[in-house]
């Protein structure tokens, strides 16, 4: 039977949040630990799905659009790459 490995995370919090937590895990039927490590674990997705979101400008966004609609051509580099794939793949 596998166990599960766990960490132990502590802070200090004001009396009010303490109370604001616990109010709000009974209005919810968890416990205070549930409640806080989902809260948590809820924020830290949202924080690292936003720091993974690419933002580009508008001049960006064009120039993104543009390479897709109208690439450039291969660089000579990469057409010896394709072929030299293309051999050892042989002709498909």
């Amino acid at each position: 039977m596998a166990t599960a490995t766990t960490a132990r995370l502590e802070a200090r919090i004001s009396v009010d949040l303490h109370a604001a937590l616990k109010r709000a895990a009974e209005l919810e039927g968890r416990t205070m630990t549930d409640f806080v490590v989902s809260a948590v674990q809820e924020a830290a997705q949202r924080a690292i799905e936003q720091a993974e979101i690419i933002r580009l400008s508008l001049a960006d966004q064009e120039c993104f659009a543009q390479a897709l609609l109208c690439p450039p051509e291969p660089a000579p580099a990469l057409q010896r790459a394709f072929e030299r794939r293309r051999k050892l793949l042989g002709a498909q």
